[in-house]
């Protein structure tokens, strides 16, 4: 089936805008529309940016060309962006049996000023669909911290999987070091990803990625690693549709929610999710108390928090 063009529109901050500005630089088009400060091509999406900030991206892979620039925008502001959907299409025409054998990755953290990053793959058989279907397995981000912390342990009696944690430390020094968000996670769900695929005790009939980038740029970022995954189906809303990933968003956002659990016992202090004001202010209250070079150790030093609180 043929997929239909869609449209997002984002509405990005000043130093998002000046990113994106310099990113398209080489791919504008001479002629823009009125109003607007630069329209590029972007593989098979057309990107528009306004002066009043608003980005349009149109085309068959508008949700994948706007992904990293909602990330980005999430870094700078703390927002999203998103600030419309102007078409209901489907964002991805692939699909996959639900009977299959497979291994699928998924990461949490990314989006979070605290905490590290934790990238998991799972291996699911055919045998265990039905066990985790009761157990409800799905997206984490539709299930409580309460609803993780419950299930997560019956699923890993059950399959195996292969977890890394980023600390925000080696975070901070690798990041702008030739690596931006999504070489950082590239590589590590390609670490995670061969561990599972080169053990021989779990044969698979698909290698499942939940998409952030697409393939060439994937690919690209990996190029330097020793063992490279290569047979990969990439999936935007992957843990809505294949197990395996569901299973390692659940595992990640649990462990994650451990090592959050320990940095806010090592701090005497709750430490909260995500990126708002409120974590603008315990981190205000973090360099208060054990000086600004704690925050390397906790926080990730590129997000738009940080200006906040020096």
């Amino acid at each position: 089936m043929k997929q239909k063009a869609i449209t997002k529109v984002l509405k990005v901050c000043d130093k998002t805008k000046e990113q994106m500005i310099e990113f398209f630089e080489y791919s504008k088009r001479e002629k823009t529309p009125p109003y607007a400060i630069f329209q590029a091509i972007d593989g098979d999406t057309i990107v528009t940016m306004y002066e009043s900030g608003k980005v349009v991206f149109q085309g068959k892979d508008a949700d994948l060309a706007s992904d990293y620039w909602i990330e980005t925008e999430k870094i700078n502001s703390g927002k999203n962006g998103l600030i419309e959907k102007k078409e209901k299409e489907k964002k991805d025409e692939k699909t996959l049996p639900l009977r299959i054998n497979s291994i699928g990755s998924d990461e949490v953290g990314t989006g979070d000023f605290f905490g590290p990053i934790v990238v998991t793959a799972s291996y699911v058989s055919k045998d265990n669909i039905d066990y985790l279907l009761d157990l409800k397995v799905k997206d984490s981000k539709k299930l409580t911290d309460e609803q993780i912390l419950k299930i997560v342990p019956e699923i890993i009696k059950k399959i195996p999987y292969h977890t890394l944690v980023l600390s925000n430390k080696k975070y901070n020094e690798h990041y702008g070091n030739s690596m931006n968000m999504n070489k950082i996670k590239a590589v590590l769900h390609n670490k995670v990803l061969y561990e599972l695929a080169s053990n021989n005790k779990y044969p698979y009939d698909y290698i499942v990625v939940d998409q952030f980038e697409y393939p060439k740029s994937y690919f690209s970022h990996i190029s330097e690693s020793t063992n490279q995954v290569k047979n990969i189906f990439f999936m935007t809303k992957a843990e809505d549709k294949c197990l395996s990933v569901a299973c390692s968003s659940m595992i990640s956002r649990y462990i994650f929610l451990k090592e959050m659990d320990k940095l806010s016992k090592e701090l005497n202090m709750t430490l909260p999710k995500g990126a708002s004001p409120i974590v603008d202010e315990v981190a205000k209250k973090i360099v208060s108390i054990y000086g600004y070079d704690k925050l390397k150790d906790i926080a990730k030093l590129n997000f738009k928090n940080v200006e906040k609180i020096k």
